[in-house]
């Protein structure tokens, strides 16, 4: 079945207090618009159109970061949603198949529940999205008889008795796209707020001898983002779900609630995920690797076997093959460390290649920065780098290969060799006693005076 997909993302969110635009604020560490696309991607859309408007560049450059194929269409007035959507019919009311109006600032929409309404379009013309509200407040209520929904009715614009109902609308509606946008061009604007209402499609459908019905969902699904308050609700609510599907998917967290993922973050069964563990975007963990406590990641992928932290950072290209080892006070950026590779504590290493079982020593860096370009570190196989040793990029170590400890290392060191760096030492006896005594008596002195 062909499916196209009309996001809404005009609306400026006045309540958020914020200049920025509503549908880019984070969830999970992705704008809310990322949410709404990730469920309609599942769906395997032939064309994604995105209605934008405040903000609305910012917008489509986040709507194209999530999908390169995204397109995007202004909305220049706010005039209702029925309004927002006729903004793309100038893509797809030719076009054959299915259309599905989903809304930017709706993140939780289960791809089951779209294919749920797909298949409801067997029986009805136009199929809308419904939920039962504990409490209805001023959502529109699904007046239905039987199968059949009869109309939409907009709380401003409900009597006493519609407004009992409990049963309203998410918003959501799926229809075939020449159906759709030609009930749309019949919307009028007689309400209450003067706007032009998507749900007046259903009683121009039925007008039209056409028939309307309702899939519902759980009302968690429909959770809407209008306020900080309700931000910070959808996160709690995404972290709380995806910490049960870690869980059901055979991840151990040994502290769940003190776990917080990202929306694409995959992490696979017989992991250990310890706690206070910080997930950004772009990670995958492979399955038997465990992430000690307090680890921050973002960008990476952690093969099976190996051991991050605890009180370790992973940065964006980072990639660690089987078995290899980071520990407390590590941070890995742009890297990749073979199979074994052991990178014990305090160190970073940035911009670098480091061959399999090779031993990195306490204090290392990587010194990858000129203050104008970055350069790459090379590291062979069984090589062991001494504690402290400052690695000045570009740079290579050779296979078996060793740094003394303390080493500033600017040079290739060849294969199997050892590389010092470091001025000789020298000792002078008593001078630390007779330089003690004179630094007293100056201190002495000053008291006095």
């Amino acid at each position: 079945m062909q499916v196209s997909l009309i996001i809404l993302a005009a609306g400026q969110g006045t309540r958020m207090n914020s200049d920025t635009p509503k549908v880019l604020h984070k969830v999970a560490a992705a704008p809310l618009l990322h949410h709404a696309m990730a469920a309609g991607r599942a769906l395997d859309p032939v064309r994604s159109v995105v209605v934008v408007g405040h903000g609305g560049e910012a917008v489509a450059a986040a709507a194209r970061a999530f999908d390169e194929t995204a397109e995007v269409v202004v909305q220049e007035e706010q005039k209702g949603t029925g309004h927002a959507v006729a903004q793309a019919a100038p893509l797809l009311a030719d076009l054959p198949g299915e259309a599905i109006v989903l809304y930017g600032d709706t993140p939780f929409i289960r791809p089951e529940t779209l294919e749920a309404m797909l298949a409801a379009r067997a029986s009805h013309a136009v199929v809308v999205l419904g939920f039962h509200a504990r409490d209805p407040g001023r959502y529109g209520r699904l007046l239905t008889q039987g199968d059949q929904l009869l109309a939409i009715r907009e709380f401003k614009d409900a009597t006493p008795e519609e407004r009992a109902i409990t049963l309203c609308n998410s918003g959501v509606i799926c229809a075939e796209a020449q159906t759709l946008f030609r009930l749309i061009s019949q919307i009028g604007n007689a309400n209450a707020a003067g706007e032009y209402y998507l749900t007046d499609v259903v009683e121009l459908a039925r007008a039209a001898g056409l028939s309307a019905g309702v899939v519902t969902c759980d009302e968690s699904e429909t959770m809407g983002v209008n306020t900080r308050a309700q931000l910070a609700e959808a996160e709690a609510a995404f972290q709380a779900r995806a910490r049960a599907e870690a869980l059901e998917n055979g991840v151990t967290l040994t502290a769940p609630e003190t776990v917080f993922f990202a929306l694409d973050t995959h992490i696979g069964r017989d992991a250990i995920i310890g706690p206070n563990v910080l997930f950004g975007p772009g990670v995958t963990i492979e399955s038997g690797a465990e992430i000690k406590g307090f680890c921050h990641l973002e960008g990476c992928h952690v093969s099976r076997g190996a051991d991050v932290g605890p009180f370790a950072r992973l940065r964006p290209g980072a990639e660690l093959a089987e078995d290899v080892h980071v520990g407390n006070f590590v941070e890995i950026k742009n890297a990749i460390l073979d199979e074994g590779v052991k990178v014990g504590h305090l160190t970073y290493i940035g911009d670098a290649d480091i061959g399999e079982y090779t031993n990195i020593g306490a204090g290392t860096v990587t010194c990858n920065y000129d203050g104008v370009m970055k350069h790459r570190t090379r590291i062979g196989k069984r090589a062991f780098i001494g504690s402290d040793t400052m690695l000045v990029a570009p740079v290579t170590v050779g296979d078996g290969a060793l740094t003394a400890s303390g080493s500033v290392i600017t040079e290739d060191v060849p294969a199997e060799a050892i590389a010092l760096a470091r001025a000789r030492q020298v000792n002078k006896p008593g001078l630390a006693t007779r330089l003690f005594e004179k630094l007293r008596a100056l201190k002495a002195a000053k008291v006095k005076g």
